[in-house]
């Protein structure tokens, strides 16, 4: 029954979340689906009409940096829930790999007493 529970629990989460979101390299860690870092434009004070210009730059800037760090959260967000998942079922497994041998050492125990 707990086999069946696990497995359950298993493919749901497999179901509901992506296989990885982001991707780790020498200690950094990468969104794969956002694309790059909005590069800051800067503020031009060489006249009225540069000046205007560059709010404008400086709003879709704003726009889409953050639209790209929503993303990267999201992907976070998903990998370190994916990563929890995997370790909970890990520890799950040797809890129960553990419990296994404790009660089949004990039954060799037993039966050797009664020899």
């Amino acid at each position: 029954m707990k086999n069946t529970l696990l497995f359950s629990g298993m493919l749901a989460s497999a179901l509901a979340l992506p296989g990885y979101a982001g991707s780790l390299s020498n200690g950094s860690w990468q969104p794969s689906g956002c694309g790059t870092v909005p590069e800051a434009p800067t503020v031009s004070g060489d006249g009225i009409d540069s000046y205007n210009k560059s709010i404008a730059a400086i709003n879709t800037w704003q726009q889409k940096s953050r639209d790209y760090f929503e993303c990267l959260i999201k992907e976070a967000n998903t990998d370190n829930t994916i990563i929890a998942e995997h370790a909970n079922q890990a520890q799950a497994k040797y809890r129960q790999t553990v419990e296994k041998i404790g009660a089949e050492a004990d039954a060799a125990k037993k039966k050797l007493d009664k020899e």
